[in-house]
């Protein structure tokens, strides 16, 4: 009777301690500003107010039209996992395309100058490392369409990161040698049908990572065209744009997996 007693006494203790760990785990998020030579960008930060010790980061870059809830959605998603996460800002504070016009000025102007665009990425990831809750030895980014371009030129640049991923991002590179740089595994997640990044781009990267000995995996999913990872890109595969709800549930799957593999 006695260690019967004990043992629900402890198995009630067990699921308080649970449920109070549970209470205190809080999700916090806020705007952060930061400053590059040019400019002030403003990005978004979310992380689990309970975790005191430092943990693994990720770094989210938006597609060319800029930061958006989407972006600031997944940061919230992947804080509660455990990650502390910046969904970051390439154009600079208040500064959001209000139409695809906008959009592809603005995005044709870094991808042009990838010294400014490595520029605000890597100012980006100095604000994220100096914060006192960050592991800067486990760092990913990841990036989407355009900002799939920014994640690589991010990776290209030499700071030390764990892994870089893209979700139908552009893998055009005009200073392939510098693949050698590349800190941690690459995992590209890709619309086999996508327009916007055609088969001689593709073969062009895939290059670029064998001659530097790069870690990297390539998925390519079927009937799946650019941007298929964002609904608002809508339901029209003919345009070259178009959400596919199969393929970003494939490549979520997969991305959280490349996470637990490389930062746990």
């Amino acid at each position: 009777m006695i260690k019967a007693n004990l043992l629900t006494i402890v198995s009630s203790l067990v699921v308080f301690c649970m449920a109070a760990s549970s209470a205190n785990a809080a999700i916090r998020h806020h705007d952060v500003e930061y400053s590059t030579p040019d400019s002030t960008m403003e990005g978004y930060i979310a992380y689990d107010n309970a975790k005191k010790s430092p943990q693994p980061a990720i770094i989210i870059v938006h597609d060319w039209m800029g930061l958006a809830d989407f972006q600031k959605h997944k940061a919230d998603e992947l804080a509660k996992q455990g990650y502390v996460t910046f969904a970051i800002d390439i154009y600079g504070k208040d500064v959001r395309p209000k139409n695809a016009d906008e959009a592809k000025v603005l995005a044709t102007k870094y991808k042009s100058d990838r010294a400014l665009l490595r520029s605000h990425i890597v100012a980006a990831y100095n604000k994220l490392i100096a914060m006192k809750r960050v592991d800067p030895n486990k760092i990913v980014v990841m990036g989407y369409c355009f900002g799939g371009t920014a994640a690589l030129e991010l990776a290209r640049s030499g700071v030390p990161l764990a892994g870089t991923v893209t979700f139908h991002g552009g893998l055009s590179n005009p200073t392939p040698e510098d693949a050698k740089n590349i800190h941690g595994a690459v995992l590209v997640l890709h619309g086999a049908d996508d327009p916007f990044v055609p088969p001689a781009e593709v073969e062009a990267f895939k290059k670029e990572m064998n001659d530097a000995g790069i870690n990297y995996t390539f998925i390519a999913y079927a009937g799946a065209v650019h941007a298929f990872a964002i609904p608002s890109a809508g339901d029209d595969p003919s345009k070259g744009m178009a959400y596919n709800a199969s393929a970003d549930k494939a490549s979520w799957a997969e991305f959280e997996k490349f996470l637990k593999k490389i930062l746990e």
